[in-house]
């Protein structure tokens, strides 16, 4: 290692050796040896300097929506990669071509479908790819990687599993999964965006494969930034119990309202609402079919749980308003006042005795459960000049 009293600055015509001060968007960008002498140095350099931000992220790149107001920090980056394509062989849900769910538009919405055992063991089969497929495209997350890089992995591993992303083409979504980092509640479109040390990101990843669909996502924090952050690990850990306290209480005659109740009652006592907009679903041959299940408290959801129903819980918890907005990609949903949100969600099945959680995290899996920081660590960083 070289010896830190021999860094150089990196300001413009400046020939001092370097401090410990960096400039802090290099820092989520992932860019190292950025270091400088003084705070004026970091100010006078900083119009030279910026351009290597821009650098990182890419040629041709802009923001589709440029006069659209933004809520929080995120922004759109375009172009969107060409479509991905998927070998002939792998069977396709009705969309995939139209982008129309016809089957799913037939439902009636108060049937619900109870699996027979060839029904449950392809659950199972589903349900195991897309634990595979997140695990693998999670393991991907790291500062300076694209969600649309993300997206490309997720699609790789769907096909080597001779198994077709459920959202591409759904309703005429351009990708194979969804990628919500910070704000974006859910439904995020995969692009150029660069993922910075200090972000959360959500990946919903959902698969088709033998005629039945599979759904399960989690929030990770990018970089030691956000497992330093309070606010970032409160709403990450609190939805991930939310989810488990739930989950919890899955067995035959159970109603489904009750999921609600423990969901916001834990909440509550972390000081984090619910985006009361989403909830659960029914799921198996087709994507979203009846029951639907509400995350808060005193619904109405009618129905009881019983053996060989398959549906998913996803609580989806913010910490600031429980209100959210649509960016103009009519996909893209973001709370209103820009606060961080997070989101979990399992493929559940009714058994005899209780629940089988089909998409069950591993042992090896990425990611985790961490502690509450009381504190925020803080490390020197230039200030008086912020943007990518």
């Amino acid at each position: 290692m070289a010896d830190l009293s021999e860094r150089k600055c990196q300001g413009v015509d400046c020939a001092n050796n370097a401090g410990t001060l960096q400039c802090p968007t290099c820092l989520k960008l992932g860019l190292k040896d950025s270091y400088f002498c003084s705070q004026d140095c970091f100010k006078k350099s900083w119009n030279e300097h910026k351009a290597l931000h821009k650098k990182a992220q890419g040629p041709g790149l802009y923001n589709p929506f440029p006069t659209y107001s933004f809520t929080g920090s995120v922004r759109p980056v375009y172009p969107l990669s060409p479509h991905r394509t998927l070998p002939k062989s792998i069977r396709r849900p009705d969309w995939a071509e139209t982008g129309i769910p016809k089957g799913e538009r037939r439902l009636s919405r108060t049937k619900i479908d109870i699996l027979d055992a060839a029904g449950q063991e392809a659950m199972r089969k589903v349900c195991r790819f897309a634990r595979e497929v997140l695990d693998i495209t999670a393991a991907a997350i790291k500062p300076g990687i694209t969600t649309d890089n993300l997206d490309e992995v997720c699609h790789n591993a769907s096909v080597e599993r001779n198994c077709y992303p459920s959202p591409l083409n759904y309703n005429h979504f351009p990708k194979s999964l969804c990628t919500s980092p910070n704000e974006v509640v859910c439904h995020g479109i995969p692009d150029q965006r660069i993922l910075l040390d200090g972000d959360i990101l959500n990946l919903d990843i959902s698969l088709y494969h033998g005629g039945y669909h599979a759904d399960v996502n989690e929030t990770y924090y990018v970089g030691d930034r956000a497992k330093a952050d309070p606010d970032s690990v409160r709403v990450v850990e609190t939805t991930r119990e939310c989810l488990d306290k739930a989950i919890e209480l899955v067995k035959p005659g159970m109603p489904i309202r009750e999921f609600g109740k423990v969901i916001e009652e834990h909440a509550k006592s972390r000081n984090c609402k619910i985006m009361t907009n989403w909830g659960g679903h029914g799921i198996n041959t087709e994507f979203h079919p009846p029951p639907w299940i509400p995350h808060y408290s005193k619904n109405k959801a009618v129905g009881v749980c019983k053996p060989g129903m398959a549906f998913t819980i996803e609580p989806i918890l913010t910490v600031g308003k429980p209100r959210e907005v649509y960016w103009p990609d009519d996909w893209t949903n973001v709370t209103i006042d820009g606060k961080r949100t997070a989101q979990f969600e399992h493929t559940l099945l009714v058994t005899e005795t209780g629940v089988e959680v089909l998409t069950a995290r591993n042992e090896n899996s990425p990611g985790g459960p961490i502690p509450i920081p009381t504190t925020t660590e803080k490390t020197e960083t230039a200030n008086g000049a912020s943007g990518v």
